[in-house]
């Protein structure tokens, strides 16, 4: 038996998108700002599909910008700060690299950031964002869901904040899309970060929905593609095969995170029944279904996910291994968990085809990994 219990790093492509893709490779294959009928062709894929990701998403068509991933997405955000007078980011101390990493690329640029903490469940406190506003912050950066732990952001008190004090308010929504409702959230923010494989999509193409209101200055400079925010030629079948992924992931949430809550129930229960001191991180209130970092006290995460795989158990750790040495996740030290419990930590994250079936081996293999 394979379990692939690691869909929040990735999600395996759905096989009716597949089928799409199989069929229109060869026949979509012009250029989408030709003019013959072989560009019309491609044309009329892009233009279909951002129609058919506005209409399940709620926003208009044209405040959709196709970019290659979510971190792209991220980047053409916050790279537009440059060109603003008010270049101070407001961001919480446990966003995605894709922000994180960015902002500190960009400060020989003259941007500056100050990070919000959050609490020992990995949450925000609006309050936080609202005193750490400067007369020259020029943009706030709050992510909807937290990729290690699960935790879902106030993300509308937070970007009421924002609205208050009239600053631009983007959220990295790369998590949340399938998971969780998101159409309110997207018609309150002025920017929000998405990217196809994480549900069930193809790789290597994402998407921006901004405020047609917000003036962006583009990041990949080229041939005016995207609105003149996105230069180079767009990947047609990618774009088309992630609207249909993004329609499917949106219409079925209802039934897919019912399954995956039950998954999740079904996986703390296990793991509390073999330990139960075993510590679950995140915001048990407030956390998208399906995700379950926990940790069995000195039990080191590399060699108990080595162990799992080997046992066709795939899953993630809430740390970065390198070269076999075990680094301790930024995330969770943010949230105040300590190195030992850090360095134990793993992450499953369970999409709509895993079983109940699959949730059973898996306990019955962690049981006898942990207590041998």
């Amino acid at each position: 038996m394979n379990c692939y219990f690691d869909h929040s790093a990735t999600t395996p492509i759905d096989s009716f998108v597949s089928e799409w893709i199989q069929e229109n490779q060869s026949i979509a294959f012009g250029n989408p700002s030709s003019t013959h009928a072989m560009g019309r062709k491609s044309k009329h894929i892009l233009e279909t599909a951002r129609q058919q990701l506005a209409d399940v998403l709620g926003c208009a068509s044209k405040e959709i910008v196709f970019t290659g991933s979510g971190t792209e997405a991220n980047n053409l955000v916050l790279y537009n700060l440059i060109h603003q007078e008010k270049q101070h980011i407001i961001t919480s101390s446990i966003e995605h690299p894709a922000i994180l990493s960015t902002l500190s690329y960009l400060e020989p640029f003259g941007l500056t950031f100050t990070l919000i903490p959050v609490d020992s469940t990995g949450t925000v406190n609006p309050q936080d964002i609202k005193k750490a506003i400067q007369s020259d912050t020029g943009l706030i950066s709050i992510m909807v869901a937290n990729n290690e732990v699960g935790t879902i952001q106030p993300i509308d008190d937070c970007q009421q904040i924002a609205q208050n004090f009239g600053i631009p308010f983007h959220s990295d929504g790369v998590q949340a899309l399938g998971k969780i409702p998101i159409q309110d959230s997207i018609h309150n923010c002025d920017l929000m970060s998405f990217s196809s494989h994480k549900f069930y999509g193809p790789k290597g193409v994402g998407f921006l929905v901004k405020k047609d209101s917000l003036k962006l200055n583009p990041f990949i400079i080229g041939g005016g593609q995207e609105f003149n925010l996105r230069g180079g030629t767009e990947n047609i079948i990618g774009i088309g095969a992630m609207a249909l992924a993004a329609k499917s992931a949106i219409q079925s949430l209802e039934k897919s995170s019912k399954h995956i809550s039950n998954l999740e129930r079904k996986c703390i229960s296990g793991i509390r029944e073999i330990d139960p001191k075993v510590v679950i991180h995140g915001n048990h209130q407030s956390h998208i279904p399906g995700l379950v970092s926990f940790a069995f006290n000195k039990v080191d995460n590399q060699t108990l996910l080595t162990q799992l795989d080997r046992a066709h158990i795939f899953a993630s750790s809430g740390s970065a291994c390198h070269s076999g040495i075990s680094t301790p996740s930024k995330v969770l030290a943010t949230m105040g968990i300590n190195e030992d419990i850090n360095l134990s930590t793993i992450r499953i994250s369970f999409g709509k085809h895993n079983t109940q079936d699959e949730v059973d081996y898996f306990i019955q293999t962690l049981k006898s990994l942990i207590l041998k």
